[in-house]
């Protein structure tokens, strides 16, 4: 779970997340050009690369190859134990 927190705490990967969500199965050059059009990052190829693999090894994103091509999926279950433990206790509400 580590390693998922580690991951969600930089904002550009949090904003390749949501880049994802938006549309799935995306190339590295099309997230990187989603992120410049979009958000204004101008992060550089090596670094959304490396940022790819914070969320990869944190089981946040998953890779599919395709010839030349490398699709990045993003895979939301590493969050379920989150929610699990502090969103979906029996009986639990927030304050009203």
């Amino acid at each position: 779970m580590g390693d998922v927190f580690k991951a969600l705490a930089d904002p550009t990967r949090r904003t390749i997340l949501d880049e994802l969500t938006d549309r799935d199965g995306q190339t590295l050059f099309e997230i990187c050009a989603r992120l410049t059009n979009k958000h204004g990052l101008g992060s550089s190829r090596q670094a959304v690369s490396q940022h790819l693999d914070v969320l990869e090894a944190a089981g946040l994103v998953k890779t599919r190859r395709d010839g030349r091509y490398k699709f990045h999926y993003i895979d939301t279950e590493p969050l379920e134990p989150i929610v699990e433990r502090w969103l979906n206790k029996p009986g639990k509400r927030g304050p009203t």
